[in-house]
């Protein structure tokens, strides 16, 4: 199986309009576009009955007593966890592509709704994709001006004064059952655990991306 984007390379730097948060010279940071990439696939094997796709950042810092604090680095050497960006599930054998923007454009605040997602493909034909809730929910619990369920996609906005930059990957699973075995509100870890047992193939691909201007710029040097 293989998966690409229009929007990025594979290893390439993830746009700034497929990101939450760009870089502001005079406040570190400032709200983006927030549009999911474009994702495509093909040599999906046979038996295949849904697919499952999962975007995840597995370089959060694992405490936060240094994040986007002025003065401060979140030093490279600090361990790190996943955060969930993006996870679809019961996509139909069907269906070749998500394009960009096509769940996601700018930043909703309280999150987008969820988890069903009514989808049309060309033929006509309706399907009932499913959303799981990111990992922005629990980040933006305390914030009453963003507080909500943040289903489907939303983009990088890593700390603006990490010393390491983050790798975004996208990973799309084939699975031998129509249907998840999960119901109402679910999470990337949730889904992981769920589709066990079940992957026929699996691809992978990963963008970077950084609001660290230093950290960046060497990257892309």
């Amino acid at each position: 199986m293989r998966i690409w984007s229009d929007s990025f390379d594979d290893g390439g730097e993830i746009p700034p309009e497929c990101a939450f948060a760009v870089i502001d010279p005079d406040t570190h940071v400032k709200l983006s576009s927030n549009r999911n990439p474009h994702i495509a696939w093909d040599d999906v094997p046979a038996g295949t009955q849904s697919l499952v796709l999962i975007c995840h950042d597995p370089d959060v810092p694992s405490e936060g007593s240094d994040v986007n604090k002025e003065g401060r680095t979140v030093p490279a050497s600090l361990p790190r966890v996943d955060f969930f960006h993006w996870t679809l599930v019961d996509i139909p054998v069907c269906l070749k592509s998500l394009a960009e923007g096509m769940f996601s454009d700018m930043v909703t605040p309280h999150g987008k709704p969820g988890p069903l997602v009514p989808f049309t493909i060309k033929n006509g034909t309706e399907h009932q994709l499913r959303h799981g809730i990111n990992d922005y929910t629990g980040w933006f619990a305390s914030d009453p001006d963003m507080a909500g369920e943040f289903y489907g996609y939303d983009g990088p906005c890593p700390p603006w004064n990490d010393e390491r930059v983050h790798t975004y990957l996208f990973t799309l699973y084939a699975l031998d059952i129509p249907r998840l075995p999960l119901e109402g509100q679910f999470t990337g870890v949730e889904v992981r655990l769920a589709i066990q047992g079940h992957i026929l193939d699996e691809a992978r691909m990963f963008g970077v991306y950084s609001l660290n201007p230093d950290v960046m710029s060497e990257v892309l040097r």
